[in-house]
């Protein structure tokens, strides 16, 4: 199912982008202790740069014509349509525990990871 601007999100078994429980409790957190301006969702993206080529970016802005919507795990996403063919798929989780903490990403299109796990080649 396509999703494009001015629809409703499509099930979540069929969106492209998905957050774990933990991940979504974790930014729904951030939202509140952050004060997150109402109109700012939760856009997942890629950007140049890293030791894979590419990293990801987890941030709070406003949605624009370029973007899709979803919501998963009562959590309402960004993502601009240049990047679903990277992101297509993955899933993002939160690990708090003692060796390391912040979001991890799980990417099936993702050819090789470096060991921080938020740089990749696709």
């Amino acid at each position: 199912m396509e999703v494009t601007n001015g629809s409703s999100s499509p099930p979540e078994t069929e969106i492209p982008v998905s957050l774990t429980d933990r991940a979504a409790r974790q930014v729904k957190k951030i939202i509140e202790e952050e004060e997150i301006p109402s109109g700012h969702i939760l856009r997942i993206a890629v950007k140049g740069g890293g030791c894979s080529g590419l990293s990801y970016s987890l941030g709070f802005d406003e949605r624009t014509d370029n973007d899709d919507y979803y919501t998963t795990r009562g959590v309402d996403v960004i993502v601009d349509k240049r990047h679903i063919l990277y992101l297509s798929g993955i899933s993002i989780d939160f690990d708090d525990g003692l060796d390391a903490r912040g979001f991890v990403f799980n990417n099936p299109n993702a050819t090789s990871t470096c060991g921080c796990g938020t740089s990749f080649s696709a």
